[in-house]
C-alpha cells in the first residue's frame, strides 16, 4: 500500500534528512503592464498562458509540460517598483545557440552574462552551463541556460561559447 511505503520512508531516514527537491516549479515577477508582459511571455518567448485572473491583474502560464513548472505575472499598476528579478529557463543547447537570431527577429536584445549584447551564448565554465540573457518589457533578466556534459573547467572562467569550443578541443 502507497501510505505504508510513505510512512516506512519517513521512519527510515528520520526527519532530519531534507526533503529532496526535484526542480524548481514556480516563480513569480511583478510586471507594470500585464497585458504587454502576456503578450511577452505568450508571443516572444512561446510560453502557453494557462490562467488569466483580472480581477487579481495576474497571469500564469505553464512552462514546457503542462502542470510541470509555472510563471506567475503580477501587475503593480503605476506603482514604481525598483526592483528587477531573475529567471533561467532550461532549454537544449540546440535551441540556446540559435536563440540569439531568434531573439533579434523579435526585437529582443540578447546578453552576454556581462550584460553585453551578444551574437552566442556565454559558458559558465564551473558548472559548466551554456546561457544566454535578456530583459523582458519590466526590465526583468530573463535566461535561457543549458547545462553541458563537459567536465567542469573553473579556471577558464565565464568565456563566451566559441572560446570554450576552443578550449574544451583537444
Amino acid at each position: 500500500m502507497a501510505s505504508d511505503t510513505l510512512i516506512k520512508d519517513y521512519s527510515e531516514n528520520g526527519i532530519t534528512r531534507p526533503v529532496p527537491i526535484r526542480g524548481l516549479f514556480e516563480t513569480h515577477l511583478t510586471v507594470s503592464n500585464l497585458q504587454r508582459s502576456i503578450d511577452f511571455y505568450r508571443d516572444a518567448l512561446g510560453l502557453k498562458l494557462a490562467l488569466e485572473v483580472s480581477d487579481r491583474n495576474a497571469a500564469f502560464f505553464w512552462i514546457g509540460d503542462s502542470r510541470r513548472s509555472m510563471l506567475g505575472l503580477w501587475s503593480l499598476g503605476t506603482m514604481p517598483l525598483g526592483l528587477t528579478l531573475h529567471v533561467a529557463f532550461e532549454v537544449t543547447i540546440n535551441n540556446l545557440l540559435h536563440a540569439p537570431k531568434r531573439l533579434k527577429a523579435k526585437g529582443i536584445t540578447p546578453l552576454s552574462f556581462f550584460g553585453v549584447e551578444t551574437i552566442e551564448p556565454s559558458v559558465i565554465s564551473w558548472m559548466p552551463a551554456a546561457a544566454l540573457y535578456f530583459r523582458d518589457p519590466d526590465g526583468h533578466s530573463i535566461e535561457y541556460l543549458t547545462m553541458l556534459k563537459n567536465e567542469p573547467r573553473p579556471e577558464l572562467g565565464i568565456v563566451p561559447w566559441s572560446e570554450w569550443l576552443a578550449q574544451s578541443k583537444p
